[in-house]
């Protein structure tokens, strides 16, 4: 079932992946728990200021629209490194 879910998630992603690439970057699929998809932006997007809600709302909708028990789509945010002053 849990395998079944996650190509659920992946066929709906390769939809919209091909925006990404052309900027060298993806999207991951982290976990699936209790409805919820937790996502994760690679490469060039992971660290991308262009990447803001309005990317993250077609994910969103993309995913929800398409996939009756999803209940919320979580994308995580990196960890940024600051330097030591």
């Amino acid at each position: 079932m849990r395998d079944e879910m996650y190509e659920e998630i992946e066929r709906v992603l390769d939809k919209i992946r091909y925006a990404l690439k052309d900027h060298h970057g993806d999207l991951k699929v982290v976990n699936i728990n209790d409805g919820v998809v937790y996502l994760k932006f690679e490469g060039e997007c992971s660290d991308c200021p262009v990447v803001d809600m309005s990317i993250k709302k077609v994910v969103d909708i993309a995913i929800k629209g398409n996939i009756d028990w999803v209940k919320r789509v979580e994308i995580l945010q990196n960890k940024v490194q600051l330097d030591p002053i």
